[in-house]
């Protein structure tokens, strides 16, 4: 299935884009896929409807490159989850999933300046309703109720991202861009 989106930063505007600015999902893929249950069966007789769920999600992104055969504007975006569901009242771990999942972009057409939000915001997006079945069917799979993931907010992690960059660069006496401040003014 192909999906063409105008590119946004996750609110539905398009911004300063060129036209006919282009993010296409050409594949999309599981690289890797972990389920633990390491208590079990003890774990099955603590399964309860809603455990503590620990969630962790790291987002990257990288160009294919010149070399790559379908061309040179196609980008990979993976995202990787990890679930932990304990016991909420003995604390007892009762599994672990575990996914990298990942989406191959035709991005066409975006301003230099928008990429990093079509890569980390528009590409997240489209994928994680794919990423929270896989892991939802994991969960199952192992015998207990599928573990539904809340919808992501792409956009704010993105925006924490640019602060926490922004911050470290002016903890280190550097510009946003990383150019060193003019005299004086550090």
């Amino acid at each position: 299935m192909s999906e063409t989106n105008n590119i946004g930063l996750g609110d539905g505007q398009t911004g300063d884009q060129p036209k006919g600015a282009v993010m296409r999902v050409a594949s999309q893929y599981v690289k890797d896929l972990s389920f633990e249950n390491p208590n079990a069966p003890i774990s099955m007789q603590q399964a309860q409807e809603k455990p503590e769920i620990q969630l962790e999600v790291n987002l990257g992104a990288r160009p294919m490159g010149d070399d790559f055969p379908m061309g040179k504007d196609f980008f990979e975006v993976e995202m990787s989850i990890s679930a932990r569901a304990t016991n909420r009242d003995t604390k007892d771990l009762l599994y672990v999933v575990e996914t990298n999942y990942a989406g191959l972009f035709l991005i066409q057409n975006v301003a230099e300046h928008q990429m990093g939000a079509a890569l980390l915001v528009e590409g997240p997006r489209l994928l994680f309703p794919f990423a929270r079945q896989v892991i939802a069917e994991a969960v199952r799979g192992g015998g207990f109720t599928p573990l539904m993931l809340e919808p992501l907010d792409f956009a704010g992690m993105y925006r924490a991202q640019l602060e926490q960059r922004a911050s470290q660069l002016k903890a280190a006496g550097q510009n946003s861009d990383g150019s060193e401040p003019p005299a004086g003014q550090a």
